[in-house]
């Protein structure tokens, strides 16, 4: 499981006019099932994904494919994660020992 971290390099204007297409990936990764949660960061200084890929390198080629980082707006973190605890409604994401 991964958690990305987007920040803007760029004003907010160039960014509101890259969202249709940037909401479009996002779309399409939800349906792929590599998403699953996304939004703003508040204050509105980037945005935050929470994905699962199979490796490091499976979610860069899909982070290489968003609109944003085509356009060279927005940088990225990545934080890899193993989730060993989490509240009933997401138990289904849980990394089981064993």
């Amino acid at each position: 499981m991964f958690v990305v971290t987007l920040t803007y390099t760029a004003a907010l204007e160039r960014i509101d006019e890259l969202v249709p297409a940037h909401v479009e990936w996002l779309d399409q990764n939800y349906a792929a099932g590599v998403f699953l949660a996304s939004g703003r960061r508040v204050p509105r200084t980037g945005g935050v994904i929470l994905a699962q890929a199979a490796s490091p390198e499976a979610l860069a080629a899909v982070l290489a494919e968003d609109p944003f980082n085509k356009a060279g707006v927005a940088e990225y973190q990545v934080v890899e994660f193993l989730p060993t605890k989490t509240a009933p409604a997401l138990d289904s994401l849980a990394v089981r020992a064993g």
